[in-house]
């Protein structure tokens, strides 16, 4: 990869392709945890090299508890990526995100229970903050953008993410509301997990197509309707996307980079060959001998 900052795009339900994409080209990437969603596509937007894969894989054939965040994450680094921006649809909890609002969170509460959250393990035993696990940089710049278009963004709140596919109960969705939540989700983790893990900068755009089932006046959530209100959505994306890689390199400080730094609980030399193996890219400066 070249030295222009690069800027990767996972994209959610919807956004499949990247508008004004220039010199693309689609890599194939085989990595230590498997198989990535699908081929990313590579090219030049505003300046900035961008890195775009679609989180459901090409035709959206992968459920969010089938897609393989590990590969997915690790694929993006494999390619220079270290600033990662998730778009998502969601759901809305409160009465003021309206379908069709963005929402910029800044918390997330996991609630899934069948997906590879780490890439540790196996002899080597890792433990990084998470407390806040939005990039402040990121986030920051996400705001301007949204503010600069005169799009309506809520910013901060949480983001709970269900395992899904099925959506919520209305017992289920009551309870998100009650403790505070404003959004709901299938994929921002262990997505956001991952990403600390690979020490890289992530911030979630998300986009609110309905209101979830907590509200009495509304439909239930049905596919088709939310992905009528999704495909308004995209374009504001697009336009989110295109201005973000405008204002690369992002100025300001965060500790993303350093998320590694006296993580490791294990003694280097215990950590077996094969888990050096897979780290190597992510912690293999971890492993060296003190």
């Amino acid at each position: 990869m070249d030295k222009k900052p690069i800027l990767g795009i996972v994209g959610g339900s919807g956004l499949y392709a990247i508008d004004g994409l220039e010199n693309q080209r689609t890599e194939h990437i085989t990595t230590p945890f498997g198989e990535p969603s699908g081929p990313y596509l590579v090219g030049e937007l505003n300046g900035t090299t961008l890195v775009f894969l679609p989180r459901h894989g090409p035709g959206h054939v992968l459920s969010p508890s089938e897609v393989n965040y590990r590969a997915n994450i690790h694929g993006f680094r494999q390619l220079g990526v270290r600033q990662l921006i998730s778009v998502s649809a969601v759901g809305s909890l409160k009465e003021d995100i309206h379908p069709g609002d963005m929402v910029l969170p800044d918390q997330f509460f996991d609630r899934t229970k069948e997906r590879q959250s780490s890439f540790f393990g196996q002899g080597a035993v890792v433990h990084v903050p998470f407390g806040d696990p939005v990039c402040p940089v990121l986030h920051a710049a996400l705001k301007s953008v949204l503010d600069e278009s005169g799009i309506t963004c809520h910013v901060g709140g949480t983001y709970v993410c269900m395992e899904g596919p099925v959506f919520s109960t209305r017992a289920e969705s009551n309870f998100y509301r009650s403790i505070g939540a404003s959004v709901i989700g299938m994929t921002a983790l262990p997505e956001a997990k991952l990403a600390r893990e690979a020490q890289m900068c992530y911030a979630t755009l998300a986009l609110s197509t309905d209101y979830d089932c907590w509200h009495q006046d509304e439909k239930n959530v049905e596919a088709g309707a939310v992905l009528e209100v999704l495909a308004r959505n995209i374009d504001t994306a697009r336009v989110t996307i295109s201005a973000m890689a405008s204002k690369m390199p992002l100025s300001g400080e965060c500790s993303c980079a350093h998320a590694l730094d006296g993580a490791l609980l294990t003694s280097p030399e215990r950590v077996p060959v094969e888990t050096r193996r897979k780290l190597k890219l992510l912690a293999g400066h971890l492993f060296q001998d003190k």
